[in-house]
């Protein structure tokens, strides 16, 4: 197989880093999950450049409360994956209004 682009790279590592902080429950039939612990090891570890407050244990609680659509307590990667787009959209407008701001200083 081929070098990968740059998208492909990035969603492996997307991947790499759910599986990295996620454990089967009981048996291999059910999906990986996040727990609230290890969730919050992440926030604090791998995301504390671009949300604030990761540290602080109610906020992170209140993410995964808000993440955790089926309500089983841990996060899922359907549920990881909605974390990332949130993320993921505000930087995208941020990146365009900064490309439109060098558009009409030249």
């Amino acid at each position: 197989m081929g070098e990968c682009t740059d998208l492909e790279w990035a969603v492996q590592v997307l991947v790499n880093n759910f599986d990295k902080y996620s454990s089967r429950c009981c048996c291999c039939k059910n999906p990986r999950r996040i727990s609230k612990k290890d969730f919050r090891k992440m926030l604090s570890r791998e995301l504390n450049h671009m949300l604030t407050d990761t540290g602080n244990r109610r906020a992170a609680d209140k993410l995964i409360c808000d993440l955790d659509e089926n309500k089983d307590g841990r996060i899922s990667f359907e549920e990881y994956w909605t974390l990332i787009g949130g993320i993921a959209s505000p930087i995208a407008q941020i990146i365009r209004q900064q490309e439109q701001s060098v558009k009409f200083t030249k």
